[in-house]
């Protein structure tokens, strides 16, 4: 009952002095946002990118020219080895005789544009070269139509599978059923429509539903690809036996190169739990320096809450000495300064919080990530703002507790 009575007192008081109050509690409210807001929008990206490296699943590793692998130690610009070719490509995966699916693919462009009738796109779409195995390795599902055959792959027929952002682009919903066996042009070439993607969503600023699959022999007699390394990804049907197929790809691409055995590997495998761990590494500096702000930010709230509850208790003097007069201990008075600081603290911190997880949630929502809840780093501002009035309130509630009683009823 006393811890409730001193929560009413506090709310009196900050009533009293109500625009000092509501200054200092959105001061505190900002430095809360910062932190809440930055962390769950980081979560909200973490967890988007890791469902989509889950849907890859941990079975599934690149190989790529060398210097074109992500790496998260070395800042500086890396020599790169040079291109793997469409045979080398072609002749890995004949090779390869690991229980795995091995896929072909390289990129045509990511600023085609496709058009169906009057209906036609922003100059923003990746137009991508596929086997039969990619859809399977790289995580793809079907929600309509077919995959593209071995043999469309090998003799370049123009067919194509769409993402459903260039569905929704290009067929309103009375022509969806006419989707399938529909012909399409993409840069100027006509395509006949066998596939459509399940939704994919966004990482970064790469989105699979702005993407348009053809045949892998099809891009290259209609782009100029002769010039670009081709991409080779491996799904492992165990996922226990990742580094032993990791061993044999390397040991066959080693050979298909020409490599001596004293020469380095010019390419790079690179898998998907790698890059996990690289974007989870630059975050944490992000993390840090988003707690340093949002640390400075309530420094500043601190000092201003203890000024104003210093001020509070100089103007309250009189009021502290009748409230001794009639019995209140020197733990009445503390507790109860210390209350309306830590009461000031919370409110600020609760606004904070709210808008720090709508600030989190906008975030997620424009990068297309899955919103997370951050109970966590509600925890975190709840505790943070706790301990900021506890520390902001305790000189003030000491010089209060200490004023004789006496001089402060005679203090006008």
């Amino acid at each position: 009952m006393q811890l409730i009575e001193n929560i009413r007192l506090a709310f009196q008081a900050i009533r009293s002095n109500l625009l000092r109050a509501i200054l200092t509690l959105i001061i505190i409210a900002f430095g809360i946002m910062a932190l809440v807001g930055i962390l769950t929008a980081i979560d909200s990206i973490n967890s988007s990118l890791s469902s989509s490296l889950a849907s890859m699943g941990a079975n599934t590793f690149n190989i790529v020219r060398k210097g074109e692998g992500i790496s998260g130690g070395d800042r500086r610009r890396r020599k790169k080895g040079p291109y793997i070719t469409y045979d080398q490509a072609i002749e890995l995966k004949e090779r390869y005789d690991f229980p795995a699916k091995v896929a072909v693919s390289e990129i045509g462009t990511s600023l085609g544009t496709v058009k169906f009738k009057n209906e036609k796109s922003n100059p923003n779409v990746t137009i991508y070269g596929i086997d039969e195995n990619y859809l399977d390795v790289a995580g793809y599902e079907l929600s309509e139509g077919r995959n593209i055959t071995y043999q469309e792959a090998m003799n370049g027929r123009n067919v194509t599978i769409l993402g459903q952002a260039i569905l929704k682009k290009l067929f309103k919903d009375e022509d969806r059923d006419e989707v399938l066996n529909s012909t399409i042009l993409a840069n100027g070439v006509k395509y006949k429509v066998v596939g459509i993607l399940a939704e994919k969503g966004s990482s970064g600023s790469f989105s699979g539903d702005r993407t348009i699959l053809i045949p892998l022999q099809n891009l290259r007699q209609t782009f100029s690809v002769s010039n670009s390394s081709f991409n080779v990804s491996v799904g492992v049907n165990n996922a226990l036996d990742l580094d032993a197929a990791i061993d044999e790809a390397t040991g066959i691409f080693r050979n298909i190169r020409g490599l001596a055995v004293s020469e380095e590997n010019n390419f790079e495998i690179t898998k998907s739990d790698g890059l996990f761990s690289l974007f989870q590494e630059n975050t944490a500096t992000i993390r840090g320096a988003t707690i340093l702000i949002g640390i400075i930010t309530l420094l500043g709230a601190a000092i201003g809450l203890m000024n104003i509850m210093l001020v509070s208790v100089t103007e309250r003097t009189r009021e502290i000495g009748i409230t001794k007069a009639v019995g209140a201990t020197r733990r009445n008075i503390m507790i109860q300064f210390l209350t309306e600081a830590i009461v000031i603290c919370q409110l600020g911190g609760l606004l904070g919080i709210l808008l720090g997880v709508l600030a989190g949630f906008g975030v997620a929502a424009a990068t297309g990530a899955p919103f997370v809840i951050p109970w966590a780093w509600i925890l975190l501002g709840i505790t943070v703002c706790f301990i900021v009035g506890l520390v902001s309130g305790l000189y003030p509630a000491l010089k209060a507790a200490r004023l004789d009683p006496i001089e402060s009823l005679r203090y006008e």
